[in-house]
This record gives structure tokens, sequence and C-alpha cells, in this order.
């Protein structure tokens, strides 16, 4: 009994420190975003703060009894956040990335890897300091460029776009920097052969946890629908998260990394925005506790000490980042003005900082002054970053009338002739397919074999005839990859277009025989890993012919594979469509979202002067003003500055819209919880024979008639006067309860 007690006691002292400096991270957290959301500051920075005086260098306020445990916690928050941001992130996205923002953030990265690195040794650090900070540098702040766009309403410009892809690219490349920081941290040199490995490996497991991710977890969310309430999903996806960590560590890369990865696997199922509303809770608990425990870490006497690099850092950042993403986007084709925009908004760093930052400490191969540094710097960008995008309009107008002629014209020119469409030629189309073909079922392949061999093969390996058995399986499971790799039809209008010119047939007949070679090793590889070389062989013989006669049942098969996978990868975006195309349109039109800034020339104006159905052919459905939304208003209603338009129209009519208003935020389009649009067969009397305006129905519904389809003609946005007949197709958008109190097809 007494060992029972003191068993118990010993714990609740053991559990003591890990809840009180948790509470005290929150308590701290809680108390920095009201401050910092009343002061109209990034949050990031506040946890900073906060952490800072809740930590052990600040005396003034209660501090934190156990360091070790709020690591922890900050690695939980780590994988939490990664996670997040793999939701928002998608493949796809990156495979959309245009060239312009892959290039400037390319450009970008290794610029400021090198000047980071270049600064790090002028100032006498070692090459492991120097490179941390290079990299460290090189990665701009998702978190602070949107809130500083949402804040100056440039969210939909052209740079706006650029930004975000080059964030995309850096998110990316900032995870395979993680993983190439880990291997020569630990190898403690510079080999290019083992950085060339642990890429390899990287992208090996990439490809196979990304095609594997895909065909498996969409397939098991559709299945399991009915039983995924809000509670069941989170577990399941925080479940899959960490099933990820688990794989990612076992095969040597770090837990951030898995979390990354599900993340984005998640993001291509329909469940994703629904997964991503459940886990943001979740995300910003354990966000505010990493960052938090990041501003713990800041030494004062540190930052005293080395405030000279401080500074010089800083300016690098700003200076650096701004000089080396303008060059970049310049070189991409975008014209002066844009690229200075593109170049000013990425001068800062953030998140991915602290988190790279981070891994220097845990592996232990970077100085204690390098973090508290890397904190002070993100924090002055931070700052920087508003004034930075608002100046960048003043500065690339300053650049076009100092710069000589000769460069602004050569500038002109060669933004001009980038941006023109250039056709890719049959050739390249067939090989890239070709070689990603090769990578993709190549990679599939290995992985399954080596599975076999190295998982399935011990567990049987007491049972007669073992090798046989989990060879001839394995064979069966990757036998259609085998086929698709030797015979499947890549890029096949490309390849009907090439077989026309006699000088391709030599090219592609070896790029098909390099395809069947690849297959051969693959099956001698197969054989090899579970019989002796001669059996090997003979094997591969017998195997080969089976596999030349049998090649419409591996067809077959492979197809079947192929298409559940297409499906699920693009079953999230097929859904969305549909949807949008249901609830928001009668024909092609939708509904879209305007925000009017102040120097909107629409501002001050009556609708009925805009004249905005008669030039352009759009409706305003409502507008929202604060907290009041104006359902359906009527032709005196005036815009006001921050005004809110939800607007119907048609791809074409919306674009000409956002030229009219010279100001070019879009938000995400969205239905309005009050207004709906609504379709009703005309056979009430009491409206055939009347003009719409006659009829009233705007005044009976608070709605618009925004389309007619009369006898297959369908008439958007149809004029006043125009006359109601018999069995018209009404469209309306309105109150909802009012519009359901009429009755138009009852006689």
């Amino acid at each position: 009994m007494n060992e029972l007690e003191n068993t118990a006691t010993a714990a609740s002292h053991h559990l003591y420190p890990l809840i009180s400096d948790l509470g005290l991270i929150l308590m701290t957290a809680g108390v920095a975003i009201l401050l910092f959301k009343k002061i109209k500051q990034p949050l990031v920075l506040g946890y900073l703060i906060a952490g800072f005086l809740a930590g052990p260098y600040f005396t003034l306020f209660p501090s934190v009894k156990d360091v070790q445990n709020v690591e922890v916690w900050a690695e939980i928050g780590v994988i939490i956040l990664l996670f997040s941001l793999g939701l928002e992130f998608s493949f796809k996205k990156l495979m959309k990335v245009g060239g312009t923002a892959s290039i400037t953030a390319l450009v970008q990265i290794f610029s400021m890897v090198f000047l980071g690195y270049w600064c790090g040794q002028l100032m006498g650090w070692s090459s492991m300091d120097s490179i941390f900070l290079g990299v460290i540098l090189s990665i701009s702040s998702t978190t602070i460029i949107l809130r500083a766009f949402d804040e100056l309403g440039v969210k939909g410009q052209k740079f706006a776009g650029i930004v975000f892809g080059a964030l995309i690219v850096e998110d990316i490349v900032a995870i395979l920097m993680m993983v190439l920081l880990s291997t020569i941290a630990v190898s403690q040199q510079f080999s290019g052969m083992e950085l060339f490995e642990s890429v390899l490996k990287l992208l090996f497991f990439l490809i196979l946890w990304f095609v594997g991710g895909i065909f498996f977890i969409p397939t098991l969310l559709k299945k399991a629908k009915n039983l995924l309430s809000d509670e069941t999903l989170l577990i399941v996806s925080l479940a899959l998260c960490l099933m990820m960590v688990i794989l990612a560590t076992m095969a040597g890369f770090s837990p951030a990394l898995g979390a990354f990865i599900m993340g984005s696997i998640i993001a291509e199922t329909t469940k994703a925005e629904r997964i991503e509303h459940l886990v943001k809770p979740v995300k910003d608990l354990f966000g505010a506790v990493f960052f938090v425990s990041v501003g713990m870490l800041i030494n004062p006497s540190t930052l005293a000490e080395y405030a000279v690099p401080v500074i010089v850092i800083t300016l690098l950042t700003v200076f650096g980042k701004t000089l080396s993403s303008t060059i970049g986007t310049l070189i991409s084709g975008q014209p002066l003005k844009q690229s200075v925009q593109t170049g000013m908004s990425l001068a800062q760093i953030g998140e991915f900082s602290f988190i790279i930052a981070t891994l220097g400490m845990t592996l232990g191969v970077t100085s204690n002054f390098l973090y508290p540094i890397v904190v002070a710097v993100s924090a002055i960008s931070t700052f920087t970053t508003p004034f930075m995008i608002k100046l960048s309009i003043p500065v690339a107008n300053m650049l076009e009338r100092r710069l000589p002629k000769k460069w602004t014209k050569a500038i002109d020119s060669y933004s001009s002739s980038s941006q023109t469409i250039k056709a890719t030629s049959n050739w390249v189309l067939f090989l890239r397919s070709s070689i990603l073909q090769i990578i993709i079922y190549s990679v599939i392949i290995i992985a399954i074999i080596l599975l076999s061999s190295r998982v399935v093969l011990p567990l049987v390996n007491g049972f007669q005839w073992a090798n046989v058995a989990v060879a001839v399986l394995t064979l069966l499971f990757i036998s259609p990859f085998l086929w698709a790799l030797s015979f499947r039809k890549v890029a096949p209008t490309a390849y009907e277009e090439l077989k026309k010119e006699r000088k391709f047939l030599g090219p592609i007949k070896i790029v098909n025989i390099i395809r069947i070679l690849f297959t051969l090793f693959f099956i001698g590889l197969l054989l090899n890993s579970f019989f002796s070389n001669f059996i090997a062989f003979t094997a591969l013989v017998i195997f080969a012919v089976a596999y030349m006669v049998f090649p419409k049942r591996l067809q077959t098969l492979y197809d079947r594979i192929e298409n559940r996978f297409m499906q699920n990868l693009n079953d999230r975006e097929n859904t969305e469509a549909s949807k949008s195309k249901r609830e928001l349109s009668p024909w092609d039109a939708h509904m879209t979202t305007f925000e009017i800034s102040a120097e909107s020339n629409i501002v001050g104006k009556p609708l009925h002067q805009l004249e905005l159905r008669e030039k352009i052919g759009i409706n305003i459905a409502a507008i929202k003003r604060g907290n009041i939304t104006i359902n359906v208003p009527n032709r005196n209603e005036q815009i006001y500055p921050n005004d809110i338009l939800y607007v119907i129209g048609t791809d074409r009519q919306i674009e000409k819209f956002k030229t009219y208003l010279q100001q070019s935020f879009v938000a995400v389009p969205e239905n309005n919880a009050e207004t709906v649009l609504k379709n009703f067969e005309l056979k009430n009397e009491d409206f055939i024979g009347k003009t719409i305006r006659e009829s009233q129905l705007r005044e009976k519904t608070d709605g618009l008639v925004v389309g007619i389809e009369r006898e297959g003609r369908r008439m958007m946005n149809p004029e006043s006067h125009v006359v109601l007949e018999r069995d018209d197709i009404i469209w309306i958008v309105g109150d909802k309860k009012k519009m359901n109190s009429i009755t138009l097809n009852a006689s």
C-alpha cells in the first residue's frame, strides 16, 4: 500500500510541472492574443513576446519550471502545424504553379542560401551555423504575407498570385532542405554523394507515399463516410497524421515531413475542408504553444551581445530577399512593376524559419546564439512587411524614371516576348511523359519487392516453399505495373503525331526498348531476392514468355487501378465544380463577391446611375455592409467603401465588371445565407402576359429575375419590359422565405 502511495505521489510531482507549465504558456498566449488583436499586429509576434516574458531569462513574471516539457509540447506543435500546412498545400497546387512563381522562388532561395552562408562566414561563424542561416533566410512567411495582403486589399492583384505560387514552391523546398540539413548534421560533412542519395531517398518515399496515400486514403474515407461524425473524423485524421509521422521517422526523416505529407494527401480528398475546419482549433492550440516556446528561448544578454549581427542579418533579409525575388520575377518574364511588388512582398522570414532553427538546436549542430537572432530578425521583418508592400509601387515608379531608357525598354521587350505562348513539341511531351512513367512505376515496383523480401518473407521463412509462394504473390502484385511500364501508351496524341514523322521512329523505339529493359530488370531483381542466380535466370525466361501471353488481362487490371487512383485524385475538384454549378448557376452564371475599395470609381453612386445590368449584364444580388446584409438592393441604393457586392453573371460578365471596377480584389465565391437562387415553371395566370415589372416579382420576393428559359432559348438577366409567357422557366435570386411563399407554378 505504501508503495502504491509513493508511486502516486511521485507521479503527481512529475505531472505537476507539466500541467503548470502548459497553463502558464496558454495564459501568456491568451493575453498576447487579446493585446495584439487590439493593436492589430500579427499574433505570431505576440506569442514570441509572451514566450519571452514567461521564459527563464525574464524574472519579473512566473517562469516555466521544466523547459524539456515545453520542448515536447513544441514538437507536437510543429507536427500539427505542418499537418495543417499540408491540408492547405495539395500537390496539385504545386503542379499548377506557373513558371513565373517557380523561377521567382528558386532564384530567391538559391541567392539567399548563398548570401546567408557568405554573411555567416564573414562574421566568423562555423560552417553549420552559416548553412543553417542561409536556409533560414531563404523561406518567407506565408502567415505574415496573407495577413498583410488582407489588410491592404491586394489579394486579387496579379503580383499577389505570383507571391502565393512562390510561397507554395518555398514550402516544398523547405521540406526538402530540412531533410538535407538533417543528413549534413548527422554526417558532419558535405559529401555530394550522400546528399544525392538523400535526395533520391526523399523522392522515392515522396512518390511512394503520395501514390499509395491517394489510392487508399480517399477510398477509406468514402467507405466510412456514414460513420464519420465530426469527433470520429478528427480522431481518424490525427491518427493518419501520426501514422505517417511514425513511417517518416522509421524511414529516417523528420516527424514534421510525415505530418506535412499526410496533410497534403488528405488535401486531395472531399473531406479536406471539413478536416481543416476540425483541426484548426488543435492547430491554434499547439501553434500557440510552439511559438510561445520559441519566445522562451530568447536570451536578452545574447541579443545584446549579438545586436550587430541582428541588424546586419535584418538588412540582408529585407534588401537581399527584395532584390533576389525581383530579379527572379524579371527573369521569369514579368514587367518591372509586378517584379518589384513581388520582391518587396517576400522580404521577411517566419514560421518555417523557426522550425528549421529548432531542427538545428534539436540536432545539436548550431550555436546557442543563432536561435534568438533568427527570432529577432523575424520580429523586425514582420513589422516592415506591410510598409514594404505599400512602398512597392512608388519604388517601381521611381525605378522606371531613374533607370536608363534602354534598360526599361529591354525589360519591356523581354517581358512581352516571355509572355508569348510557346507550344511544347510533341517529342518533348512524349519524352517527359515516358520519364515520369518510368520513375513512378519503378518506385512502386521496388517498394513492393522490398516489402516482400524484407518484411513478408522473414515472417513465413520457416514454412516449406515459402520463397516460392512469396515470390509468386509479389509477381502477381507488381504484374499490372510491369505491364504499364512496358506497353502502356504514353502521351497518345503526341505519340501518334510523332509516328507520322520518320525521323522520330528510331528514338521512339529506343525509349520503348528502355522501358522493356527496366521491366526485365525488375523481374530479375524480384527473383534474385528470393532464389539463386541460375533459378532466377530460368524463371525470368518463363515469366517473360507468360508475361507476353496475357497482356489484355494485365491491361484490364491496370486500368482498374489507374481509374481508382485518378478518381480519388480528382474527386475533390470534381465535387466542388459540380456543387458550384448546381448551387450557384442557372446555366453558366455564378455568384461572386467583390469588396469595394475607397478609391473605386463606383463609390457614392446609386445602382440606377451605374446601369450595371444594361452596360455589363450583371446583377447585384446583395450588399454586405459591416454586419448588415441588404438582400436584393433597390435601384436607389448607393455603394459605400468596403461594401461587399454579391454579383451574378457569366465568367465573361464578371471579368468585364472587374475591369470596370479598376479594383481587382475578388474574394472566394460564396453563397449568402439568406439569399438563394431558385427556378420556377410559370403556370400561374396572375403572372402570364405581364412584364417582369408589372408582375411585381421584385417586390414579392425581394428578388431579381436573373434568367428565363423559353422553348430552349435562354435569356440571362432579362430587361424589366420582357413579357412573361406560360411554361417559362424563371430563375430568381432573392429572399428564401418570400420565394417559398409565392406560387408561380399553379393556375
